[in-house]
C-alpha cells in the first residue's frame, strides 16, 4: 500500500485569518457565556466578516429569523423563489409542464408537470396545514413558528427593497414568479425537504397511476400467490433485481456525506472535534448556506442549512458540535393490494373488499401559445397511502394487484423542531434526547461531539415501526427479495413491499413513538465513545469498529462489507489516533483533519493499484479486443504505475484513468462482486475483501475500455485532473479536487452534465471542523465549496470555490471579539 504525500497547507484562508487564529486564546474570553448575558440588539442586526458570512444578532426568535430571511433572499433570492415555485405547484403555469424539476434528494429530474400534480395533491389535502395546527412535538414549537414569521419578513423585506426588476441574478430577475411569500410557503418548503427521500423513488408513478380498464374475466378461482409458484418466484426475483439495480444507481447519484466525531482520546489540544462532510448538490434548491446566529441567553450556534430554513441543520454552539449523514434506512414501505379483476379500484383487507378513493387534482398549465390551461388527472389511494405504478423508474403494474405507499415522513414537520433544539444542545446526552422525543431526523444519521470530550453516533430518526418478527410475518415475495440482508446489495437501502390483504401488516403504532407507525426510537442505536465514530453513508454496524452496532434490519445491514468509503474513515481515524499515518505526532488537530480530508485519497486505488498495473503489464503485445475495438493499453501501464499517492489532487496524473478503469470494472456491483483473490470477512471488515485478482479478463477488459474512452474524448491519458475536473463560474473554470465516492475518496465530488457541459453536479458543499478545549470558545474552519450565492453577479458566488479548488479553509469567527476583529466587516440593522 502506497504512503500518503501531505502537502503542509495550513488550514486558513488568508494572512488575516492567521492573525486572529494566533491570537484567539489570548483575545477571546474562557468562555462565551459572559457575551450572551447581555441583551440582543433592538433590531436584527446582521454582520457580515470574510467571504459574506453572516452573523445574525437579536433580542428573539422572530427578530432573528427577519436577518435569516433577508440575508438568505439577498444571496440566493432566485433560488429561493424557484422552490416556493416548486411547493405551490406553479411551474408549469410559469415554465411549461415539460420543463424539468427536481423536487428530491438526488440528480434524477422529473417534469415540471408531475412535480406539480405531486405537491397539488398535498395542497389538496391540507397536509402542512394540519401540521402547523397540532400541539409540539407534531407541530411546530413556539420559537419554530417565531423564527418563520420572522424569516417572511425577512425575505419579503428584501424583496420589497430591491425589487423583482432589479434583482441582479439574470436567473429571475423580472420574473412573473417571483412574489412575496407566506409563512405556509415556508412550511411547505420545510415539509417537502423532509419528504424528499420518498419523493425520489415513487413522485413519478404517484402522480401516473391509472387503473386498468375493467375485466370482463371472472376473478381467478385461486389467490394469485397459489397460482403458479414457480412463475411468481421468477417474476418477483426478476422485480426485485430490477428495483435492486435501480435504486443502487440511484444510491451512488445522490446525496450523501461523511460524518467523524473524535473524542478526548484522540485529539491533540483539545477535548474533541467533529468533521462534517455532507455532499449535496451545486445547483437548485438543494444548496447549503453558512450563517452564525444568536439570541444572547438562549442560542449561539453556527454552520449551514438547508437554504431557506431559518436553523442550523449542521454546526456548532458553544458546547457541542454535530453532522448528519444519509442513513441506511427507507422511508417509505409498499403495500401489495390484491384487486377485483372487474373493479380494479376495489381491494381486498381481511377478506373483505374495500374501495379505494379517487381524488381529482388539477394544475395550470402554460401552453405553447401562452395561453394557459389545466390538466387534471384523477388519483387513487387505499386505506395504507396512494397508489404508486412505478418505483425508482421500474414499474409496478396494477393488474392483478396495485402498490399502495406509505411514507413516514408525510406527516413530519418534527424536523424543524429538531433543529432548533440541536442548535441547543449542552451536550451528546442532550442531543440524543432531542433525537428521541422528537423524532424528526428524516432519513439522516446524527454524528456529534461534545466539550466534555464525548463523541456519539446515533441512527435515531423517523422510521418505519418494522420489527424483524413483523417483517417476516408480513413480507411479500418480492419484499423478501429487497429487505431481507443477503437478499440485496448492502448499499442499498432495505425495502418493504408486505401483504397489503391483512390489516395486521400495516405498520403498528408503538406507545414510546412520537407518532402513529414510528419505531421506537430506544431501539434505535446509538453509541457514544471517547475515542472516535463515524459514518459514511453505510449502516450504523461500524461507527466504530470497536464496538459494532445491533438494530432492526429496518435500519440497514450488519455483518455485511462495507464501502471503500467507509474504509478509508476508519482508516483515517485509527491511523491518525495511533500515529501510523506519515503525519507527526498523534491525535487530531485542525491542520491534520484538513490535510487527511484534502489529501483526497483513494481507498480503491491503495487496494487494487498494484494489480492493476499488474494486469496491464501482462496483456500480450499490449492489446485487448473490446466491442469490435483493438484497443493497445500499453500506455496506461507506466502512467498508473507512476501514480504512486493514490490520491485525487488537482495535479494528480494517472488518477482521472484510474477512476475511469474503475466505474467499469465496478459496473455498479457493490463492492464484494469484485473479482477479489480474498473475500469479504465480518471478522474483518475493514480490510476485507482485498487482493484483486489482476489475472480476471474483467481488469484487463475494465482497463481497455477505459483507455479507449479517454481517446475517444480527447483526453490524454497522463493528464492532470485539473485540466478535467472543473466547475464553470461565469467565464472562468476552476480546478476541483476530489473524487467519486465509488473509488473510496472521502472528499466525495462527482462530475456530470450541467446544462450540456461537463461540471460538478454534486459532493463536497459545506465542510466543516471543529474543536472543543476545555474552555475558551470553539475553534472551528470551513469552507462552501460553491460559495454562499448561485447569484452570478454576487462577489460570493465563486470566492470560497476558489478556497476550495487551493485546498484552504475559512477561519470562523464565533465570538464578538473575533467578529467586530474582521477587516472584511460590514453591518446592516434592518431598522
Amino acid at each position: 500500500m502506497a504512503r500518503r504525500r501531505f502537502r503542509a497547507r495550513l488550514p486558513v484562508a488568508a494572512a488575516a485569518a492567521v492573525a486572529v487564529m494566533s491570537t484567539m486564546a489570548v483575545t477571546a474570553p474562557a468562555a462565551t457565556g459572559a457575551a450572551a448575558a447581555e441583551p440582543g440588539p433592538d433590531k436584527p442586526t446582521i454582520r457580515y466578516t470574510e467571504y459574506g458570512i453572516p452573523h445574525i444578532i437579536a433580542s428573539n426568535w422572530e427578530d432573528l429569523g427577519t436577518g435569516y430571511g433577508y440575508a438568505a433572499a439577498k444571496d440566493n433570492i432566485c433560488t429561493l423563489a424557484d422552490t416556493y415555485l416548486m411547493v405551490n405547484a406553479q411551474r408549469s403555469r410559469h415554465l411549461g409542464p415539460n420543463g424539468k424539476a427536481s423536487p428530491g434528494k438526488d440528480q434524477n429530474t422529473t417534469t415540471n408537470l408531475n412535480s406539480d400534480l405531486y405537491f397539488q395533491r398535498i395542497k389538496d389535502n391540507g397536509v402542512v396545514e394540519r401540521l402547523i395546527g397540532l400541539p409540539a412535538p407534531n407541530g411546530p414549537e413556539p420559537e419554530v413558528k417565531e423564527a418563520i414569521r420572522g424569516y417572511v419578513q425577512g425575505y419579503n423585506r428584501y424583496l420589497s427593497e430591491t425589487g423583482v426588476n432589479n434583482i441582479t441574478d439574470p436567473a429571475c430577475r423580472g420574473a412573473a414568479w417571483v412574489r412575496p411569500i407566506t409563512e405556509l410557503d415556508v412550511y411547505r418548503h420545510a415539509h417537502a425537504e423532509i419528504i424528499m427521500g420518498s419523493a425520489d423513488a415513487l413522485l413519478d408513478g404517484l402522480v401516473n397511476a391509472t387503473p386498468p380498464g375493467a375485466s370482463a374475466a371472472p376473478p381467478p378461482a385461486s389467490s394469485p400467490e397459489k397460482a403458479g409458484k414457480a412463475a411468481n418466484t421468477a417474476n418477483a426475483a426478476k422485480t426485485a433485481k430490477k428495483i435492486r439495480d435501480a435504486m443502487a444507481a440511484s444510491h451512488r447519484q445522490s446525496m450523501g456525506s461523511n460524518a467523524l466525531a473524535v473524542g478526548s482520546q484522540g485529539v491533540s489540544g483539545g477535548t474533541s472535534m467533529l468533521l462534517a462532510n455532507p455532499h449535496f448538490p451545486w445547483q437548485g434548491k438543494n444548496r447549503m448556506w453558512q450563517s452564525h446566529l444568536t439570541i444572547p441567553g438562549k442560542v449561539n450556534v453556527s454552520g449551514a442549512s438547508l437554504l431557506g430554513l431559518p436553523a442550523v441543520n449542521i454546526g456548532y454552539n458553544d458546547n457541542v458540535a454535530w453532522s448528519h449523514t444519509v442513513a441506511t434506512v427507507a422511508p417509505f414501505g409498499l403495500f401489495d393490494v390484491q384487486v377485483d379483476p372487474l373493479n380494479p379500484t376495489k381491494y381486498l383487507v381481511d377478506g373483505e373488499w374495500e374501495q379505494m378513493t379517487s381524488q381529482q387534482v388539477a394544475v395550470d398549465v402554460r401552453n405553447a401559445d401562452g395561453s394557459i390551461g389545466k390538466v387534471t388527472r384523477t388519483l387513487w389511494s387505499t386505506r395504507y397511502g396512494p397508489i404508486t405504478t412505478s418505483i425508482q423508474g421500474i414499474p409496478l403494474p396494477w393488474v392483478v394487484s396495485a402498490h399502495a405507499v406509505r411514507d413516514v415522513n408525510m406527516d413530519n414537520l418534527r424536523a424543524m423542531n429538531t433543529w432548533f433544539r440541536l442548535d441547543q444542545a449542552k451536550d451528546v446526552h442532550d442531543v440524543v434526547n432531542t433525537l428521541e422525543t422528537t423524532q424528526g431526523v428524516p432519513f439522516f444519521n446524527t454524528v456529534a461531539s461534545d466539550r466534555k470530550g464525548n463523541t456519539l453516533y446515533a441512527d435515531i430518526q423517523a422510521t418505519p415501526n418494522i420489527t424483524d418478527e413483523h417483517a417476516k410475518s408480513c413480507l411479500t415475495m418480492t419484499g423478501q427479495l429487497l429487505f431481507n440482508p443477503g437478499l440485496r446489495p448492502s448499499n442499498v437501502p432495505p425495502v418493504s413491499i408486505f401483504d397489503g390483504k391483512r390489516s395486521e401488516c400495516d405498520w403498528p403504532n408503538d406507545p414510546n413513538a412520537v407518532a402513529p407507525g414510528l419505531l421506537d426510537p430506544h431501539k434505535q442505536p446509538r453509541l457514544i465513545r471517547s475515542d472516535f465514530v463515524g459514518n459514511a453513508n453505510d449502516s450504523a454496524w461500524l461507527a466504530n469498529p470497536e464496538q459494532p452496532l445491533s438494530f432492526p434490519q429496518v435500519m440497514g445491514d450488519a455483518a455485511t462489507p462495507r464501502s471503500l468509503r467507509t474504509q478509508e474513515l476508519i482508516l483515517t481515524a485509527q491511523n491518525r489516533i495511533n500515529g501510523t499515518d506519515g503525519l507527526p505526532g498523534k491525535g487530531f488537530t485542525p491542520e491534520t483533519m484538513g490535510k487527511l480530508l484534502f489529501a483526497d485519497n483513494s481507498r480503491a486505488a491503495d487496494l487494487t493499484l498494484n494489480a492493476t498495473v499488474t494486469a496491464c503489464q501482462s496483456v500480450p503485445f499490449g492489446l485487448v479486443l473490446v466491442d469490435g475495438n483493438l484497443v493497445n493499453v500499453s500506455e496506461a501501464c507506466p502512467i498508473l504505475a507512476a501514480w504512486k499517492d493514490h490520491n485525487y489532487t488537482a495535479d494528480s496524473r494517472g488518477s482521472w484513468l484510474f477512476a475511469n478503469f474503475w466505474v467499469r470494472l465496478q459496473g455498479g456491483q457493490s463492492i464484494e462482486k469484485l473479482p477479489w483473490r480474498v473475500a469479504f470477512d465480518p471478522k474483518d471488515p475493514v480490510h476485507t475483501p482485498n487482493s484483486l485478482d489482476s489475472g480476471n479478463s474483467a481488469v484487463r477488459d475494465a482497463l481497455a475500455r477505459a483507455v479507449h474512452a479517454l481517446r475517444k474524448a480527447g483526453i490524454p491519458l497522463n493528464a492532470p485532473l485539473s485540466d478535467i475536473q472543473k466547475v464553470t463560474r461565469g467565464s472562468e473554470q476552476i480546478p476541483i479536487h476530489g473524487s467519486i465516492g465509488e473509488l473510496g475518496v472521502l472528499n466525495v465530488i462527482t462530475p456530470g452534465q450541467v446544462d450540456g457541459k461537463l461540471d460538478i453536479v454534486f459532493g463536497s458543499s459545506f465542510i466543516q471542523q471543529v474543536r472543543f478545549t476545555t474552555d475558551g470558545p470553539p475553534q472551528a474552519y470551513s469552507v462552501m465549496a460553491y460559495s454562499q450565492s448561485a447569484n452570478p453577479n454576487s462577489p460570493h458566488y465563486a470566492d470560497q470555490t476558489k478556497l476550495f479548488s487551493a485546498g484552504q479553509w475559512v477561519t470562523e469567527r464565533f465570538t464578538e471579539e473575533q467578529i467586530a476583529a474582521s477587516p472584511a466587516l460590514q453591518t446592516k440593522v434592518l431598522n
